[in-house]
């Protein structure tokens, strides 16, 4: 019987107190739950219990709770009432602490009733029925000795004796003297075995009983009962027919689709097999040394039903099992997905009673609370296989909690961290320490980059990694192969190279001086697929640039260039201050005039020792009114401005005489240093040394030469190769010779000669001072007959000053249209020339 407390006010009746000994002799038993929940099981037979003819059962017991010294006890008044009707003959019951026997009591006309011998389960009456007027006197126990013992004696010693209207009961202790262990078909069971005196005036009457229990045996696995068919301390005959068999838990019995255990038998034995955590069942922690372990414990009951000569026993066993400690080595398992940027661990498997406190980090210890507050994900998740359950953790990489190591294109993410666990009820603290890893890919987006000389722009894109696909935008169009080239695409397997001039139609100009011109280059990256910008690189520079020159028989030549801040401009518009004076030429860009001191209403100023004439140039009155009515735009307006000297005469004398020899340069020491070296390849980062020479290089092998100007800080100067051969001999004077370079242009083909650009990096600080090209091997013989072994290599360079103008050269590296489509140009001033030569080259 199962009992449900009500709280009512305290009786004043006396409370006896409920000891161990006093519950086991009285057929109670207690047991508390993994939640501190106290479980009463009663016997319908208890010795407290209200009979109504052996049908209705009530039983009424008072609980106490203890409370502080603050406040009084509460006290509960339990009461429970249970009908049962079905009795059996003889019935049996073995509790985890008590076994009880109780048989049905001979009517008054059951004279000359067979006696029944002393291996009978529950009590035979002998000889005379035993009624009302009978007295229980001495009880005989065998342990297997005979001991007498007075009733009073025997519950004094916590034996329960007793009758009821219609049936006898006897309960003993499993621990009491009276009891002992004995094996029955291979199965130990503890046996109780007793005779009872009972005496009326001069009759007497002996009730002999007889109590078994089987003990249980553990796997790690599996809980399993054999009970042996054939009991023999209960059974006396040959004729016993078993009815039935059930199995429950907790004192209830289960329909066979519920039960969690397996139910067998065999000729010999019923077999019960209950799995270690079964439901029904609980586990508990326990820690020793902070290692984890488990036990489990369960309330299965086991009934049977079966007759022996006409008369029917029912059997029944409910015994709470607790399974030796079981060592449960505890698991993480590590369900990081690297691309989500997320750890993710389950630990477990605990029990219930294990509570997460707190989650130690190599610099900080966090409470759950502070957990969540910093955006971790902690969850407590029953396994769905077990009653057993398991924490999930989630940090995200980007916690300062995670520590980063970066190798050769990933990066490392690392988690230490000391779960800080408690468990409940007994407050045992203990911890478990775990360690993650996860590698991933670095992703380095597409970037851009660049720098600018005296005339042109330097772009350099860099690819990232390869996760990132992406269209390159420059200025307003797309970079098509086409439009690639005209800018010298360059490509290297991790970037590309754009070399774009300053007054390049993708480039915006945003003012103008006299003398420069502040032009602008964009350059989007935009992923194909969203159109959405993955990296966005502006840049503008200030180039040198003539827009006016003023001729001396009075000429005036102007450039004006469409500025950003005037979109809507149309240049052809643009007039000088006579509106009958436009431009001689025009595009959606430029507008170029040609015209006189003394016309288009060009002013005339006297200023000491100079005449200035000056004019305007912009859009017309009508004009200009028509569009500053569609838009807000800023006007345009630039001012021509010339200087003529007064009263200055300049006397200019010279002779000729024949040139002896070509012009060279000697090896010297100065200020500024020439020095002609050759790269192991094409990125021109390491080079031949001198101990090296002579190298060694094959027929199809291309040669990498760089030319610097040493020791040079001066951004203005600039290095230009103006004519670059080779010969035989170190003399450069030497023939045969083989052009490679003539007046800053490669020779025509098959030399194979190819322009380098020079890009700022830890080593090269100014890009104008050094000169890159690349000549093939077999650009130095004409036939297969006319193999040389060894070749040297000069080249004539002149310094320029971009200040200071005086053309040849320093205009640019090529003057030919046909190599500048597509190459690099560089426009630079003369200021001195020089000489350089590298060899030998051994061919092979």
């Amino acid at each position: 019987m199962n009992t449900q407390a009500q709280k009512r006010p305290p009786l004043n009746n006396t409370a006896i107190p409920l000891t161990p000994s006093l519950a086991s002799q009285c057929g109670i038993s207690v047991k508390i739950d993994l939640l501190g929940n106290a479980l009463i099981y009663a016997s319908l037979q208890n010795c407290f219990a209200h009979n109504v003819d052996d049908k209705e059962f009530t039983t009424a017991l008072h609980v106490r709770l203890h409370g502080n010294q603050l406040f009084e006890d509460e006290v509960y008044q339990v009461v429970k009432t249970c009908r049962y009707t079905p009795w059996a003959f003889r019935e049996i019951v073995c509790d985890h602490s008590y076994m009880e026997v109780s048989v049905k009591r001979a009517a008054a006309d059951d004279y000359g009733l067979p006696a029944y011998s002393d291996h009978d389960l529950v009590f035979a009456l002998q000889k005379r029925p035993i009624d009302a007027g009978y007295i229980i006197t001495t009880v005989v126990f065998f342990t297997p000795e005979e001991r007498i013992m007075k009733a009073t004696e025997a519950h004094q010693r916590g034996y329960g004796v007793g009758n009821t209207p219609t049936r006898v009961i006897l309960r003993s202790s499993k621990s009491a003297l009276a009891t002992y262990t004995q094996t029955v078909a291979g199965v130990p069971m503890k046996v109780f075995k007793t005779s009872t005196i009972f005496e009326k005036q001069w009759l007497t009457a002996r009730v002999d009983a007889v109590a078994a229990c089987p003990v249980v045996s553990f796997t790690p696995t599996m809980i399993t009962w054999r009970l042996p068919q054939r009991i023999d301390p209960l059974m006396s005959s040959g004729r016993v027919q078993l009815l039935e068999v059930y199995l429950g838990i907790n004192g209830q019995t289960l329909d066979p689709t519920q039960m969690p255990a397996k139910l067998s038998t065999d000729d010999s034995y019923i077999i019960v097999q209950l799995p270690v955590g079964a439901d029904g069942g609980y586990f508990k922690s326990h820690i020793q040394g902070n290692r984890y372990l488990l036990s489990y414990t369960i309330e299965p009951m086991l009934e049977l039903l079966w007759t022996e000569d006409g008369e029917d026993t029912r059997y029944k066993v409910l015994f709470p099992i607790t399974t030796p400690l079981l060592s449960l080595n505890l698991q993480v398992f590590d369900e990081t997905v690297p691309k989500q940027q997320v750890f993710k661990l389950v630990l477990g498997h605990f029990a219930p009673d294990v509570a997460l406190m707190n989650i130690t980090f190599p610099s900080e210890v966090l409470t759950i609370a502070q957990c969540h507050t910093r955006g971790f994900n902690i969850r407590e998740h029953v396994s769905p296989n077990s009653s057993l359950k398991v924490f999930t953790l989630e940090v995200p990489f980007t916690d300062p909690a995670v520590l980063q190591s970066r190798g050769m294109g990933f990066i490392v993410y690392s988690l230490h961290l000391t779960f800080g666990l408690l468990v409940l009820n007994e407050f045992a603290p203990f911890s478990h320490t775990v360690y993650l890893e996860a590698t991933l890919e670095e992703k380095v987006p597409p970037s851009v980059s660049g720098s600018c000389d005296y005339q042109n722009f330097y772009v350099l894109v860099e690819h990232g990694t390869s996760d990132f696909n992406f269209h390159t935008m420059v200025g307003k169009r797309l970079l098509t192969p086409g439009l690639a080239q005209q800018y010298g695409y360059m490509e290297n397997g991790t970037h590309f190279n754009l070399v774009v001039p300053f007054a390049a139609p993708d480039v915006e100009f945003e003012a103008i001086t006299p003398t420069s011109i502040r032009t602008r280059i964009d350059v989007i990256l935009k992923d194909p697929e969203s159109n959405v910008p993955i990296s966005d690189f502006s840049m503008a520079c200030n180039f040198f640039s003539l827009l006016t020159e003023c001729f001396p028989n009075g000429t005036i030549t102007t450039l004006a260039v469409k500025l950003e801040s005037v979109p809507s401009l149309n240049p052809s518009e643009l007039t000088l201050l006579d509106p009958t004076c436009g431009p001689v030429y025009s595009d959606d860009r430029y507008a170029y005039f040609v015209f006189t001191a003394n016309s288009c209403g060009t002013t005339r100023k006297f200023l000491p020792n100079a005449m200035l004439y000056e004019n305007d140039i912009s859009v017309p009155h009508d004009l200009e009114t028509k569009s500053t009515s569609d838009s807000e735009e800023a006007e345009f307006a630039l001012k021509v401005s010339c200087y003529y000297d007064l009263n200055t005469t300049h006397a200019v004398s010279f002779h000729t005489r024949p040139r002896r020899s070509e012009p060279y340069a000697e090896n010297a020491k100065g200020q500024l240093q020439v020095a002609m070296r050759l790269s192991l390849d094409d990125s021109f980062r390491e080079f031949y040394r001198l101990e090296d020479s002579p190298i060694m290089k094959h027929l199809q092998q291309p040669l990498y030469f760089e030319v610097e100007l040493m020791s040079a800080i001066n951004p203005q100067v600039s290095l230009e190769l103006e004519n670059c051969w080779a010969t035989l001999d170190e003399d450069k004077m030497s023939q045969p010779r083989w052009d490679l370079i003539i007046n800053g242009c490669p020779h025509t083909d098959p030399h194979h000669v190819v322009f380098h650009p020079v890009w700022t990096d830890a080593r090269v600080q100014y890009p104008s001072h050094l000169k890159r090209f690349e000549v093939q091997m077999f650009a130095f013989t004409e036939n297969e007959e006319d193999l040389s072994p060894q070749v040297f290599v000069h080249c004539d360079v002149v310094i320029c000053d971009t200040r200071n103008p005086l053309g040849g050269i320093c205009n640019g590296q090529c003057s030919d249209p046909e190599y500048r489509r597509g190459k690099r140009h560089i426009s630079e001033e003369q200021s001195s020339k020089s000489f350089v030569t590298f060899g030998p080259v051994i061919m092979s």
